[in-house]
C-alpha cells in the first residue's frame, strides 16, 4: 500500500478506512477493521459525533491489539457539541475544543492524537481561537497534527493562510472536481487532501445506474438527471471499471494524502482494496479522456 507523509512526518496510507459506515455492533465491526490491517491501511477515519461517541469505542478498542505498530494512524474530529439531550450544536470553541479531545483520547484509548481535525466550520467562526486551541494541543503533546473538514473556500484559504494544518478533508471524486481549484494552493503549503466520498454515494462503482435512479433523480450541482446518466455512460466507454478511474484521478493529484473510503462489511472492504490496486493499470491516456467528458465544477458559494 503506498503511504503518504505529512508535514509533521506522520505515514497516511493512500486507501484509508473511513469508519462512520461501522456502525454500532462491536463484532461486525472488528473484521473490518482487522481486515484492512490485512490489507495494509493504516490510516483510521473516525469522528466524535459518529453514532454518539460509540464509534471512536469501537475503533480504539479493534485497534488496541495493534498498539505496538508505530503505523497505525488515528484521526477524529471535533466541533459538533453534543448536548445532554442528544441534540448537537456547533461549537468551535476553545474550552469545548480542549475539553473534547480528552473524551476523544479516553474513548480511543490513547494518550495523544496523531490527527485532530475541525469537523466544519464557517467564516464566521472565532477562527484565531479555534487555531490557538490547536496548536495549544500540539505544544502539550495531545495531538501530533491537525486538519479541517471543508468544501467552503473561505474557510479553507483562512485556515491554509493563518494554521499549520496538514490536511483537509473534502468531497473529491471523477465528478465532483470543485477541490481541483485549490490543489495549487494547497500543495503549495504542503497540506495534504483526505478525499471522502470518492465513490460518490454509488455512483462510481458497478452499481452506477441504481445509483442515478435512487440518489441522484433530482440531477446534482450543474448535471441534471439525465446529463449524469449520459456522462457516466461516456464515462463508461473509456473504462468500465468507475471505481478504479476516480481512484486514479485522486491519485494522480500530487495533494492527496488519504482516499477515505467506507464499509460496512468486509465483501465491500476487499471491493474497494481491489479497485484501488486495480487503478494502477488505467492509463493516463484514459484518464485525460476520462477527465474531458466531465464538466469542470467550481465552488458557487462560500467564496469570500
Amino acid at each position: 500500500m503506498q503511504k503518504n507523509v505529512l508535514r509533521s512526518g506522520i505515514e497516511v496510507s493512500e486507501l484509508g478506512l473511513g469508519c462512520m459506515s461501522l456502525g454500532t455492533d462491536y463484532n461486525k465491526a472488528e473484521p473490518i477493521i482487522d481486515r484492512a490491517i490485512e490489507h495494509g491501511i493504516t490510516y483510521f477515519d473516525t469522528a466524535d459525533i459518529y453514532d454518539k461517541g460509540i464509534n471512536e469505542d469501537i475503533v480504539g478498542k479493534a485497534l488496541k491489539k495493534y498498539q505496538d505498530r508505530d503505523n497505525i494512524v488515528i484521526g477524529t474530529k471535533v466541533g459538533n457539541h453534543l448536548a445532554q439531550d442528544g441534540s448537537t450544536f456547533w461549537d468551535p470553541s476553545k474550552a469545548y475544543i480542549k475539553e473534547a479531545v480528552k473524551a476523544s483520547l479516553k474513548r480511543l484509548g490513547l494518550d495523544h492524537l496523531d490527527l485532530y481535525q475541525l469537523h466544519g466550520g464557517t467564516i464566521d467562526d472565532p477562527l484565531d481561537e479555534t487555531i490557538s486551541a490547536f496548536d495549544e494541543l500540539k505544544q502539550e503533546g495531545l495531538v501530533r497534527a491537525y486538519g479541517i473538514s471543508s468544501i467552503r473556500p473561505n474557510v479553507i484559504d483562512y485556515y491554509l493562510e493563518h494554521s499549520d494544518i496538514e490536511t483537509l478533508m473534502s468531497q473529491f471524486n471523477l465528478i465532483d472536481n470543485r477541490p481541483e481549484a485549490l490543489l495549487d494552493d494547497i500543495h503549495a503549503q504542503k497540506v495534504k487532501v483526505l478525499a471522502r466520498g470518492p465513490v460518490f454515494k454509488g455512483l462510481l462503482t458497478s452499481n452506477s445506474n441504481q445509483a442515478l435512479d435512487d440518489k441522484f433523480a433530482e440531477g446534482i450541482f450543474d448535471y441534471s438527471y439525465q446529463e449524469l446518466g449520459e456522462t457516466i455512460a461516456s464515462i463508461k466507454e473509456i473504462e468500465s471499471n468507475l471505481t478504479g478511474l476516480t481512484f486514479n484521478y485522486l491519485t494522480s493529484h500530487d495533494a492527496l494524502g488519504s482516499i477515505i473510503v467506507g464499509a460496512s462489511s468486509v465483501d465491500q472492504l476487499d471491493e474497494n482494496v481491489k479497485n484501488y490496486q486495480l487503478s494502477r493499470d488505467i492509463s493516463l491516456e484514459q484518464l485525460k479522456a476520462a477527465r474531458e467528458r466531465v464538466k469542470n465544477l467550481e465552488y458557487t458559494q462560500h467564496l469570500k
